[in-house]
């Protein structure tokens, strides 16, 4: 039985971030298959006295809660843990903690490092981060022994400016069977109705373009409807919390993170999901409101529209004047549930297929 140890990921279960949705879906299939499955978490993120979850083991590490280094930190220590274990494979996740893979490779693990997209474009970080981030694709590009990528705009990326064809493997994020339910207690508390309310739900950082979505919905006839954010920030900042003074101002319903059946109950009986952002790797919000056969509206960016939705769902990232328009057309046509086809977006195939990344690696 394979050895696997993941890190890249602040860990898993129930804590904010799309690759930590990615492993909290992924590793309890890979661990089913019988492989030995542990992932590295970040103490501080960690609400929970686990050591194991679904077949996967979980080992805590401490790490300073600092947006700027505690990825490399978590990580380094990670690669510490991984090489006192034995592990056969080390799987890093995303482009910072892809900085220390050759120091992996320098003691003697195999690594696979997934490249969920280029956070060097998101407009948190300041320029010596960008930097850094460059850095990280680069090492894990050059350096990882097997890369998987979750959409065809990273591989065509590090094809382009790595030259990295051989090894790379395209395998989609995935999505959950949608658990469709009501939640009547939560929706009074919220003070909202089924069927009313536009609903966007992400991490309240800058390229997420969440103002965006608050002004359109400003100048825009609602219909009884309103705007609910499902989300949070992990570092309160300047934009996280005037975003949330902007939404307050105009009466939109802010319910915090939120998963299980409170995000399930938002996701059943929304008018429509709105992801305005400016940058993604392959959205799983996105993919999460689909699966629920959810009208959307979306920015025009690559990872977007890579999707496939119909042209009409599209808007031109940043022109608010457009996403307004949109959104007002949602509004006035009666609801209509979309079939969406999400047979690409299966977590048992994606997990069959990770798996055999793992296998080409003995």
């Amino acid at each position: 039985m394979k050895r696997l140890v993941v890190t890249g990921t602040r860990g898993i279960p129930d804590i904010m971030g799309g690759v930590e949705t990615h492993c909290e879906e992924l590793y309890p299939r890979i661990a089913a298959k019988g492989v030995d499955t542990t992932v590295v978490r970040r103490r501080s993120y960690v609400h929970d006295a686990l050591t194991e979850w679904k077949g996967v083991k979980l080992v805590d590490v401490d790490t300073p809660k600092k947006k700027s280094f505690e990825a490399i930190i978590h990580t380094f220590r990670a690669i510490n843990r991984a090489k006192k274990m034995k592990a056969d494979i080390l799987h890093i996740h995303a482009i910072g903690p892809a900085l220390l893979v050759p120091y992996a490779k320098m003691l003697g693990v195999k690594v696979v490092f997934t490249h969920h997209g280029p956070d060097y474009d998101r407009d948190k970080w300041g320029r010596a981060a960008k930097l850094i981030l460059k850095l990280g694709e680069r090492m894990g590009c050059m350096f990882a022994d097997e890369v998987i990528v979750i959409s065809n705009v990273i591989k065509d990326l590090i094809a382009r400016k790595y030259g990295r064809e051989n090894h790379v493997h395209l395998i989609y994020n995935g999505v959950p069977e949608p658990d469709v339910c009501d939640f009547p207690e939560y929706f009074e508390e919220l003070g909202i109705e089924k069927g009313k309310y536009v609903l966007g739900m992400c991490r309240f950082v800058p390229e997420k373009n969440l103002h965006h979505l608050v002004e359109a919905c400003a100048r825009i006839d609602m219909q009884d409807c309103k705007l609910v954010l499902a989300g949070d920030a992990d570092f309160e900042d300047d934009y996280s919390l005037g975003l949330k003074e902007m939404a307050r101002k105009n009466g939109v319903v802010l319910t915090g993170f939120v998963k299980g059946r409170k995000l399930h109950s938002l996701l059943t009986n929304a008018r429509c999901y709105c992801l305005p952002s400016s940058h993604e790797g392959l959205p799983i919000a996105l993919l999460e409101a689909m699966s629920y056969g959810l009208p959307v509206v979306v920015s025009d960016i690559p990872a977007n529209v890579e999707v496939g939705l119909p042209v009409g769902d599209y808007y031109h990232c940043g022109d608010v004047d457009e996403l307004k328009d949109k959104l007002q057309e949602k509004i006035k046509q009666p609801f209509e549930c979309v079939n969406y086809d999400m047979s690409k977006y299966d977590w048992d195939k994606i997990a069959v297929r990770v798996s055999e990344v793992y296998e080409l690696m003995h």
